[in-house]
């Protein structure tokens, strides 16, 4: 689908990182991962439930498809992001690991591996990653130290304050503020970072196989409904910063012959995964421009997350911080409070639409956005 309706589409600015592939994608390189051992896991955790899925009837009508539905993670385990299902899931491996135990399957088994041990988990963020870390540090009675970039706010800040943490702005790019995190490990201590490059694999991989809960969840919740689950003639957009949570995406979607489309969205001036998949190899990308949109302004992607760009993403681009100002409002006349990060998937389809060779939507399609956090 394609329109020239003014009021509905803002003009595209000319260099707007913009990426399609044009060949069918139905598997990808790697095999599907289960979401079985990380969904079950999740389940034991404190106040557990799934996060809404929701429908945003005015979108779906600006957009002339079948249905919009927003993946609302504004309120994870009372947290405003999805974060805590890679990083809780990360750490029920780390931590028992750490005092010679198998991984934990449980909340209760996690806290039996924490108890005495004296640990401080450590990670670089550029928001709510760290708060994750440091809310379950807490709860486990366990120390945190998280390192900031430049661009993260105010009140991001003080909510990883609040957690107990110890706080260290770095300043720099993300980047850097990784490297210094890494640097900085001592005895007892753990880094749990959510990106990953050569020798530094597990974690990272362990935080890709919490957020297969949160698509699992779409299936659950799409499951008995009219079309079921999302098909090719569907759209799922995923925010994307270092591309573990799109690359748990793509791993979801390309488990079944006829999954959905996938299109990445991230700021324009920090577009890596977009830049990649049109250079056919990973590109760095600078990211030192502050934006609104601080938790996906990432220049580097995850070593882990390439080969499933690379073979399985349909389509990727970049949106403005005014884009993705609007799209909060958008959103919030469906009843969805969501964050710029959170926003930045409705306004990658509104954006999408002006561009060349658009992925098709029409009046059958549903569209799933991945509304990563809350405001």
């Amino acid at each position: 689908m394609t329109s020239n309706d003014a009021d509905v589409h803002a003009a595209a600015p000319a260099d707007r990182p913009w990426a399609r592939r044009r060949d069918a994608i139905r598997t990808t390189a790697s095999a599907p991962t289960s979401p079985a051992p990380a969904h079950g896991f999740h389940r034991s955790l404190p106040g557990w439930e799934p996060s809404p899925l929701t429908s945003a009837p005015h979108l779906a009508e600006r957009w002339g498809v079948g249905k919009v539905l927003v993946k609302d993670e504004s309120s994870r385990l009372g947290l405003p992001a999805f974060k805590i299902l890679g990083a809780s899931w990360a750490v029920a491996t780390a931590v028992p690991a750490a005092a010679g135990r198998e991984p934990a399957r449980s909340w209760d088994e996690l806290q039996q591996a924490a108890a005495g041990s004296g640990l401080t988990l450590v990670t670089a963020t550029d928001g709510n990653h760290g708060r994750a870390l440091a809310h379950l540090a807490r709860l486990l009675g366990l120390r945190a130290r998280i390192y900031t970039p430049d661009g993260v706010g105010q009140a991001a800040l003080e909510a990883i304050r609040a957690e107990g943490a110890e706080l260290v702005e770095h300043g720099g790019v993300y980047d850097d503020a990784v490297r210094e995190a890494t640097a900085s490990i001592g005895e007892r201590e753990l880094l749990v970072q959510d990106t990953a490059w050569d020798g530094y694999e597990q974690i990272p991989a362990l935080i890709n196989e919490g957020y297969a809960t949160l698509f699992a969840e779409i299936d659950d919740a799409l499951d008995g409904t009219a079309g079921g689950p999302l098909t090719s003639r569907d759209l799922l957009v995923v925010p994307t910063g270092v591309g573990s949570l799109l690359q748990a995406a793509l791993t979801h979607a390309r488990s079944r012959a006829d999954g959905p489309r996938v299109l990445a969205v991230e700021p324009v001036s920090a577009a890596c995964a977009t830049a990649s998949l049109a250079a056919g190899e990973p590109v760095m990308v600078p990211a030192d421009v502050v934006t609104t949109m601080a938790g996906l302004n990432c220049g580097t992607l995850s070593d882990l997350a390439w080969p499933a760009i690379k073979d399985g993403l349909d389509a990727g681009i970049g949106v403005t911080d005014a884009e993705t100002a609007q799209a909060i409002e958008d959103l919030q006349a469906d009843g969805v409070r969501s964050g710029p990060c959170g926003a930045a998937s409705a306004a990658a389809v509104t954006a999408m639409l002006t561009m060349p060779e658009a992925l098709e939507l029409g009046p059958t399609s549903r569209v799933v956005l991945v509304s990563t956090e809350g405001r």
